[in-house]
């Protein structure tokens, strides 16, 4: 869905923000796609020693709406999270998960993801939604 230089714009949108201190990173998809990936480590862990639901949630949120903000024109528009949905289906304890995002609707001012969270070996972990509005900037 997005070049290299769209995927090199995102990630430099992480800088001092939420999102590089969980250590998620945009990566190439499939086409028609959007990705990023996140460490399964101590900064996303809950006590237990599973992957936090609210990682994962962060992870999602964080993909839907950076790829919203792609396809919009920034110039004008801004995206803001409206509703985040997270079925979690397995747990993780090591390694890294990646999510895979799908735009199911891009209207002028709505946007709708179904987002897949795998782990490493390709098992599907979350199944989330996200919708964003798109409004004027003030």
């Amino acid at each position: 869905m997005f070049n290299q230089e769209e995927l090199a714009l995102a990630n430099s949108w992480r800088k001092n923000t939420m999102v590089e201190g969980l250590g998620i990173t945009f990566v190439p998809s499939a086409p028609g796609t959007f990705a990023a990936t996140m460490p399964v480590d101590h900064r996303t862990k809950q006590a237990m020693g599973l992957l936090h639901g609210g990682g994962t949630a962060a992870l999602a949120e964080t993909l839907g709406s950076v790829g919203s903000a792609l396809l919009i024109d920034r110039e004008k528009h801004a995206v803001v999270g409206v509703e985040l949905n997270a079925n979690h289906l397995k747990g993780v304890r090591a390694g890294s998960v990646t999510a895979t995002g799908t735009v199911l609707h891009k209207g002028r001012t709505m946007h709708v993801w179904d987002i897949r969270v795998h782990n490493e070996e390709g098992a599907l972990i979350a199944v989330c939604r996200l919708t964003n509005l798109v409004i004027n900037k003030p």
